[in-house]
């Protein structure tokens, strides 16, 4: 089997809500791709998810993923939150709607699709795939 595709996500925001941006950056047989994206009023979660779904969108064939980012509201959200939410009708254990359910929607369904592995990395601290998609994040926001 051919080694993961890794994907770096980030998502930013100006304000929050406010102008924000999403950027990634993956690396797939030592080749670095980079999308990048804005909205004019957005939030940091749902900037952060779009990173990821943007991130899995590219590729259209079922792939070994893994991905890194620096929220923990996606990585806990898709790895355990979500379970509950689905068996609970996209509501939370406070029986209130699930933020952001399309978003999450769309996770899921690329993350079922996909063979993902998702892990965390900390934000801001000098590990260069995470800046560059942050700096992708903060560009999407500056070319809106």
């Amino acid at each position: 089997m051919s080694s993961p595709v890794t994907i770096y996500t980030d998502g930013a925001c100006r304000g929050n809500p406010g102008p924000g941006g999403w950027g990634v950056l993956i690396i797939e047989n030592n080749n670095e791709i980079t999308l990048f994206g804005g909205e004019k009023n957005t939030t940091n979660n749902q900037m952060e998810m779009t990173a990821a779904i943007e991130g899995l969108s590219y590729f259209e064939e079922r792939t070994h993923i893994e991905i890194f980012t620096d929220s923990n509201y996606l990585k806990d959200g898709i790895e355990s939150w979500i379970h509950s939410w689905k068996k609970n009708g996209w509501k939370t254990a406070s029986k209130k709607p699930v933020k952001n359910q399309e978003l999450w929607m769309k996770v899921d369904e690329l993350n079922q699709f996909h063979n993902v592995s998702w892990s965390w990395v900390k934000g801001h601290s000098g590990n260069r795939e995470n800046d560059i998609a942050d700096m992708l994040a903060n560009k999407g926001i500056d070319e809106i």
